[in-house]
């Protein structure tokens, strides 16, 4: 294992020389003043070398000359060859011989500075493994894991279905034997019952609810016309899952007069948004209700996340005053207080389906909001997922997640990672910077690493747009904040990542839930710092265990790309150095590649400062209960900046100290105070 030390130092000269002591280095410079001395005396006018000395400069009765203090640099004065001969370094043990040549080193005009030339050589002066806080060992507490099996012995076969249903060439053609969700759900909604389905994320709910509606469909007498009007309501929280259910589909983003038209031809199968709905509720004279027959709230638990409970009631009123008597079903991968509330009014004695190792599978659901909280408090996720962790310091983050991408997608094949940041602006800001540097024209790799990006900001026909062409490509990363972390079904996903924790361990499911999906393998990987290990153990309440990943085993990758190796020192040969000196130098090479590029030009500066505030205000968001471990006062700013290729805090912003005299609370003051005005500042 890798020893990452923040006191270990480059090996910058030949093992047979130590690094000299303060106590060396003192007498060293005693000796040498010393040997100068005799020759100085001889000189005239020995002030022309020196220059005039102050009163606080001449020597005392008890003070020898060699040891006043001085505090210019000494003009070089001519020595006599017998004096360049006793300096050479022929004659100087190690110790001095180091102290000799940086002495007669000049020091470069353009420290730190990485011109990119293949024959430039990069001096390291930066502090990315200094002042680092210790990365503790973690402990986990020992959780039983609650998995849900996908599939079962059935098949559809055995079902009373509609042969095109089960048909080999129909819609179903891969899907031969049936989910866990299915088969419980499925005999409930062809029953005519409501029912509320709990169950993990890609285990099959969709299927699950689509079965039952075109059965019951098919069967309606007299067959149904287009003129009728919707008889199914589906409501989703976000555009994303319209993908594959394509019947009819009203939703942001798109004309309200195209949609009109629509609906005046009929619509038999309704798919919506809660808030286009109740739009055309209150502005379409065309949309009719009357022969509604089944609402199904897909991903019910997000719908309320988002805020959408008025438009909730609106549709729901919308319905009792017009619909006959409907079916209603409610589907999420956790239940919540809120969704036993939205089942007591909407429903009527509705059954309650789970699907787990200790679930009994059918039940009546119980109106005890707290049992139903303690229902909560234990997730499902896909029984084939492994999940990791990683501890990272601030200002290793932005280095570590780059070498983790170039894992998984350059040195092994086939891999598709998506990577949940907390704001729209990081994911602007970081395909830019991963664009430029691990995958522009320097990466010399045919095809380079394919970025792709998707957020709340996006227009609906890029979303569309990144959301297919991700779908289709072999390998990819996918940058995106919790837009993506509902209803999207991404075949082929890898790996996901959470560059940024989720606010709840009930968004962590639905992040991890992109992954694994219909009994498939996948990973994830969540990024912690040493302050937010806590987080471990939240999730460690609800079920949910992980294992560690170690961030020098990540870095090592870095040792496989030699863009990052650094330029000059080990060329045509091996280093001489320790393993971990060599990543340390090449991850800070790579850190340094990330600077160059954002303080580039003036509009990269200010993309990583947007990027910066954005971060730090979902950092105030966390809730209440969670401020324990993601505290803002807890954040080394500087650090955190230098995560997004800054080199300072913007606006000389530092942490607070939270402890010490009047002076430090003032000082504590200042800093909250410039902090409150970056986050609320418009950066251009």
């Amino acid at each position: 294992m890798l020893n990452f030390s923040s006191d270990s130092a480059p090996a910058c000269h030949s093992k047979s020389y130590q690094r000299p002591t303060s106590q060396e280095k003192w007498a060293l410079k005693k000796a040498q003043k010393r040997k100068y001395s005799g020759i100085q005396k001889e000189l005239p006018n020995k002030q022309q070398f020196n220059g005039p000395k102050t009163k606080d400069q001449q020597p005392t009765e008890d003070m020898e000359e060699e040891d006043v203090p001085t505090h210019k640099s000494p003009v070089r004065k001519p020595a006599p060859k017998d004096a360049a001969k006793a300096l050479s370094p022929e004659t100087l043990k190690p110790a001095q011989r180091f102290k000799a040549q940086t002495k007669m080193t000049p020091k470069s005009k353009h420290v730190g500075e990485h011109k990119g030339g293949e024959d430039s050589v990069f001096i390291k002066t930066s502090s990315l493994f200094r002042n680092n806080p210790d990365i503790p060992d973690v402990h986990r507490p020992a959780v039983t894991q609650l998995k849900e099996k996908v599939f079962t012995s059935d098949s559809f076969a055995e079902l009373d279905l509609h042969p095109h249903l089960i048909n080999r060439h129909s819609l179903y053609t891969n899907a031969v034997f049936l989910g866990s969700v299915q088969k419980k759900t499925i005999p409930v909604l062809l029953s005519g019952q409501d029912a509320v389905v709990r169950s993990q994320t890609g285990s099959g709910k969709t299927l699950a609810y689509g079965i039952p509606l075109v059965q019951s469909l098919q069967a309606v007498e007299p067959k149904i016309k287009r003129g009728d009007g919707p008889l199914a309501v589906i409501v989703v929280p976000t555009r994303e899952p319209f993908t594959w259910i394509v019947p009819g589909v009203l939703m942001g983003g798109e004309k309200r007069k195209a949609e009109k038209a629509r609906l005046r031809k009929g619509i038999n199968i309704l798919i919506t948004t809660p808030g286009r709905l109740v739009d055309h509720i209150k502005n379409t004279l065309s949309i009719a209700f009357s022969a509604v027959r089944w609402l199904i709230l897909d991903e019910a638990d997000r719908i309320l996340d988002l805020g959408f409970e008025k438009d909730l009631t609106v549709i729901l009123n919308s319905l009792n005053a017009t619909g006959p008597p409907r079916q209603n079903v409610l589907l999420s991968a956790t239940l919540t207080d809120g969704l036993s509330r939205l089942a007591a009014i909407s429903m009527k004695e509705p059954v309650s389906i789970q699907v787990g190792e200790n679930s009994e599978g059918i039940n009546d659901l119980t109106p005890d909001p707290t049992t139903v909280q303690g229902k909560s408090d234990r997730f499902a996720v896909p029984e084939r997922l492994q999940q990791h962790m990683v501890v990272v310091p601030s200002k290793l983050r932005l280095v570590c997640l780059a070498a983790f991408i170039l894992s998984k997608c350059k040195f092994e094949k086939g891999h598709k990672i998506i990577v949940f940041v907390s704001s729209c602006e990081a994911v602007e800001f970081l395909l830019i910077l991963f664009n430029a540097v691990l995958s522009g024209p320097k990466a010399k790799q045919q095809p380079p690493l394919s970025f792709f990006r998707l957020h709340g900001n996006m227009k609906q026909e890029e979303r569309t747009e990144v959301f297919q062409e991700f779908s289709l490509c072999k390998t990819g990363i996918l940058l995106c904040t919790d837009v993506a972390a509902r209803g999207l079904d991404m075949p082929q996903v890898t790996w996901i990542v959470q560059y940024n924790p989720p606010t709840t361990p009930a968004e962590y499911v639905h992040r991890v839930g992109r992954t694994a999906r219909i009994g498939a393998k996948g990973s994830s990987l969540l990024f912690l710092t040493p302050a937010e290990m806590s987080y471990v153990t939240s999730l460690a309440n609800h079920n949910i265990s992980l294992s560690e990943m170690k961030m020098e085993m990540i870095l090592s990758t870095l040792m496989l790309d030699d863009r990052f190796k650094v330029r000059g020192k080990y060329d045509g040969k091996k280093s001489s150095g320790a393993p971990e000196q060599e990543v340390q130098e090449r991850a800070t090479v790579l850190q340094t590649e990330f600077e160059n590029v954002v303080h580039n030009d003036n509009n990269s500066v200010q993309a990583a400062k947007r990027a910066l505030q954005s971060f730090l205000r979902a950092y105030t968001a966390y809730p209440s209960n969670m401020k324990h471990i993601f505290h803002i006062k807890a954040l080394h700013l500087g650090h955190a900046a230098k995560s997004f290729g800054l080199r300072d805090a913007p606006q000389g912003l530092v942490t607070a100290p939270a402890k010490g005299s009047n002076k430090d609370k003032g000082q504590a003051k200042a800093s909250r105070n410039k902090l409150g005005e970056f986050l609320l500042t418009e950066l251009v």
